[in-house]
């Protein structure tokens, strides 16, 4: 499949009594699609996957291949406490119509290399799907050096991508070093996708494209091409809302900004709860801000 682009990680529509409204969640990948984006990821971070049962990312896999067809390959991250349920996962989203696989360590479990190695190459060897390895650092405490993702590679031909999102955009350029051209690497921090595209990143996981992502597309495409002095000006309005996206209440954020913009509801599942006070405050005074500045087109 093509990790080429601007791929966003949808967030996961619920109903106010917290069951997933399909038919907006259909409606919001068709969105995605219509303006630019290049394919769907669901059951991410920003999807609220750990609070969603195994049955539930199946269904919205199926929810997502309806919605968008053969238009764009729709993506599920796996992430499990178990090897046994992760594999299991990634061949239901096989069967159930995924293209490809967003590969993240275990939940709560980290250790050394050798079992970390052993758990994404079993997920990644459960199917013939393309997969992306994820490698957040900052949220689940594991490191995939880029002589480890060389590795990954190695081994595994159906291995194509890495999600870089350990904050520091000089793993780009270590990677490309250690692999070449060997797979795409797609920036998952909304804050640093004209630093990572200079470094040599090709595509992009993003949080705030699903309140904006027209804006998304652009953006990324004037930093793809090296038109420097729109994809500053874009970035520097766009800034102060893609930081939203790297605060441990970020669903919230992004929840409650994509409702603001009349396209989706702020509904979260617990722990999660609504934004409030300061939180609240700090949403509306940067999205305020950027609705009163609108970018140039």
């Amino acid at each position: 499949m093509n990790w080429k682009g601007v791929l966003p990680a949808v967030t996961t529509n619920l109903k106010t009594d917290l069951s997933v409204d399909h038919d907006a969640f259909a409606a919001h990948c068709r969105w995605m699609i219509d303006s630019g984006c290049t394919g769907i990821v669901c059951g991410g971070s920003l999807g609220e996957a750990q609070t969603l049962s195994f049955d539930e990312k199946i269904a919205i896999v199926r929810t997502a291949v309806a919605a968008v067809g053969a238009r764009a390959p729709v993506v599920l991250g796996i992430a499990s406490l178990s090897t046994a349920e992760a594999v299991a996962m990634a061949q239901a989203a096989a069967a159930a119509g995924a293209q490809g696989l967003m590969v993240l360590p275990p939940y709560v479990y980290t250790s050394d290399w050798r079992e970390m190695k052993a758990y994404v190459g079993a997920v990644i060897a459960a199917t013939k799907l393309s997969c992306m390895l994820y490698n957040n650092p900052p949220a689940y405490k594991t490191d995939f050096l880029p002589d480890q993702i060389a590795e990954l590679a190695q081994a595994h031909t159906n291995l194509h991508a890495v999600k870089e999102s350990s904050g520091d955009v000089r793993r780009v350029t270590a990677i490309r070093a250690a692999l070449g051209r060997r797979l795409e690497i797609l920036v998952g921090m909304d804050d640093a996708i004209v630093e990572g595209i200079s470094a040599g990143a090709t595509g992009w996981v993003a949080g705030l494209v699903n309140a904006f992502p027209a804006e998304s597309v652009a953006l990324f495409d004037h930093a793809s091409r090296g038109d420097k002095a729109r994809a500053t000006a874009l970035y520097e309005w766009f800034l102060p809302l893609l930081r939203l996206d790297t605060v441990p209440k970020f669903v919230q954020h992004i929840k409650w900004v994509q409702a603001e913009m009349g396209r989706g509801t702020p509904q979260v599942r617990p722990p999660r709860l609504p934004l409030a006070g300061s939180d609240l405050e700090l949403t509306q005074a940067v999205l305020a801000k950027a609705l009163r500045n609108p970018p140039k087109s």
